[in-house]
C-alpha cells in the first residue's frame, strides 16, 4: 500500500512538472511570435579625399600638321601651369586628341570655315583636393597664355570621390544599431512589453552622395540597418 502511495506521488509530481514545462513552452512560443521590426539610421558628412579634374579645350584648323603643333604647344602650357602650382607629373595624364574631319561627316550638309575640329583633354587625378580646388578657381590664368578651357560638356565634369568608406563603416553600423535599439525600446515600453533578443538583422547598402549641388566636394554617407527584436511580457 505504501509503495502505491509513493508511486502515485512520484507520478503526480512528474505530471505537474510536465505541465509547468508545457506552459513555459507555450508562453515562450507566444513570446517568439511577438516581434518588432525597427530601422536605425546613421549619417555622416565627410570631405572628398580624391578629385578628378579634366581640363578640356577645343582647337580648329584646316591643316593637320599646324593643328597638331598647336595642340602640342597648348598641352605643354597646361602641364607647365599645373606643375608650377604643385601638381606632380604622376597626377597628370594627357589623352590623345579627338579629331573630327568635318568634310568626312556622312550626314553633314553644312559648310564649315574649318575642316578639322579637335578636342584635347588633360586630366588631373589627385588626393590633394584643396590644392586642386584652388587651382580650378585660378585656371583663368591659362587664358593669358592662349588656352581657353571649355566647360559644359557632361563627359568632362569634375568628379569628387570619397574612398575611405571601409574606415568609417564599423562606427556607422554601431550608430545605426544603437538608434534601432532605442526605437525598439520605446516601442516595447509603449506597448507594455520588454525588449528581447534580436531575431535577425540586415544591414542596408551604404550610399555616398553630394551634400548638395553647390558643394560636391563634401559627401553625405548614409546607411540604414533593419533589426527584428523579440518582445517579452
Amino acid at each position: 500500500m505504501q509503495n502505491r502511495i509513493i508511486e502515485a506521488a512520484i507520478l503526480a509530481a512528474g505530471l505537474a512538472l510536465i505541465g509547468i514545462m508545457i506552459h513555459a513552452g507555450i508562453s515562450n512560443f507566444k513570446d517568439r511570435d511577438r516581434v518588432v521590426s525597427v530601422k536605425g539610421l546613421a549619417e555622416m558628412e565627410v570631405p572628398a579625399d580624391k578629385v578628378v579634374w579634366p581640363l578640356m579645350y577645343k582647337d580648329l584648323g584646316n591643316d593637320l600638321v599646324t593643328l597638331y603643333n598647336n595642340i602640342q604647344t597648348k598641352n605643354s602650357t597646361i602641364v607647365a601651369f599645373l606643375k608650377a602650382n604643385g601638381i606632380s607629373r604622376e597626377e597628370i595624364s594627357v589623352a590623345p586628341p579627338e579629331i573630327i574631319d568635318m568634310e568626312a561627316e556622312r550626314y553633314n550638309t553644312q559648310s564649315h570655315p574649318y575642316r578639322y575640329n579637335a578636342t584635347s583633354v588633360i586630366t588631373v587625378t589627385s588626393t590633394n583636393v584643396e590644392k586642386v580646388r584652388r587651382l580650378i578657381s585660378e585656371q583663368t590664368e591659362l587664358l593669358k597664355q592662349g588656352v581657353a578651357i571649355t566647360a559644359g560638356d557632361y563627359r568632362y565634369n569634375i568628379v569628387y570621390e570619397f574612398t575611405g568608406l571601409n574606415q568609417i563603416k564599423p562606427q556607422m553600423i554601431e550608430e545605426a544599431t544603437k538608434n534601432a535599439r532605442l526605437s525598439a525600446e520605446k516601442f516595447a515600453l509603449d506597448s507594455g512589453s520588454k525588449l528581447g533578443k534580436i531575431r535577425d538583422a540586415s544591414q542596408g547598402q551604404f550610399s555616398i552622395t553630394d551634400r548638395d549641388a553647390n558643394t560636391p566636394y563634401i559627401k553625405n554617407i548614409r546607411v540604414v540597418t533593419t533589426i527584428n527584436y523579440y518582445l517579452k511580457n
